[in-house]
């Protein structure tokens, strides 16, 4: 089976098209507009269709025109082009989709499992739960990351908010500019996860005696946590709080601002 060798072959080939669908009237404008190129690259495209012998031109009648020469090619390549589809189609037909869990319990292929979340983290046991269910698609013990195919249903989660504590920048005091108290007060709640933003972020931290969660890529951790219903504490510097606000704001997370510099 022949496809295109290159893309300026495939361009070609859509040209050739265009104009078998189009003619006489067809502009050049109309083709690079659709096809998303330059009218310059038509037009040369143009020139080699007329020179190799699948397009005329220059009749009062047509703008360009077909040859009997250039319908066989479209077929062919039409054609060819239909097969390959067909073929990848087939092919990619004969994947299933997969995801990986957490087997809660020792697991066999072929089995029906249900899906649930846990601290973020996907299992699957054969408890009936009536929620996301899937097939094991090898055996797996428990604790071991287990393959699952078929999945059906849907797994009911619920974000949950993300608290941001915003730490003075170091122009401004940093650390040493914070009420501790406060922060203390925050800390105290139920978080399922921490995470820092900026180095006199991590100072408070340290002064907690907490190591947190995440301190690279803080905006997408803590959206990703969030969406798989965590709850999560964030200590950020500053401006740098935009950063973490844009990106729940653009998941429709709620979110709330603690300033804790000090009065």
């Amino acid at each position: 089976m022949r496809i295109f060798k290159n893309k300026g072959e495939f361009t070609k080939f859509q040209i050739l098209a265009k104009i078998a669908q189009q003619e006489p009237h067809l502009k050049q404008k109309d083709i690079a507009d659709e096809l998303g190129i330059t009218v310059q690259a038509v037009s040369e495209n143009i020139k080699s269709l007329v020179k190799e012998g699948y397009v005329e031109t220059g009749s009062s009648n047509f703008r360009y025109k077909i040859t009997k020469y250039g319908i066989d090619k479209v077929k062919t390549e039409a054609i060819n082009l239909k097969s390959y589809s067909d073929m990848v189609l087939t092919t990619m037909n004969g994947y299933k989709s997969i995801w990986p869990a957490i087997a809660a319990e020792d697991l066999h292929q072929g089995e029906q499992v249900w899906l649930n979340m846990e601290d973020g983290i996907l299992y699957a046991d054969t408890e009936d739960k009536s929620g996301a269910y899937a097939e094991v698609f090898n055996d797996a013990l428990e604790g071991e990351d287990v393959t699952l195919i078929n999945l059906g249903g849907e797994i009911d989660l619920v974000p949950k908010d993300v608290v941001i504590v915003k730490i003075p920048p170091i122009a401004e005091g940093g650390s040493r500019a914070c009420d501790m108290e406060k922060i203390n007060e925050i800390y105290a709640q139920d978080f399922d996860r921490i995470g820092v933003l900026g180095t006199s972020a991590r100072a408070i931290t340290n002064h907690l005696n907490v190591y947190p969660d995440f301190e690279f890529a803080t905006a997408e951790a803590t959206c990703s946590a969030a969406e798989k219903g965590l709850r999560v504490l964030v200590f950020t510097v500053g401006k740098m709080t935009n950063r973490v606000t844009s990106r729940l704001e653009d998941k429709g997370i709620i979110y709330c601002i603690e300033d804790v510099k000090k009065v």
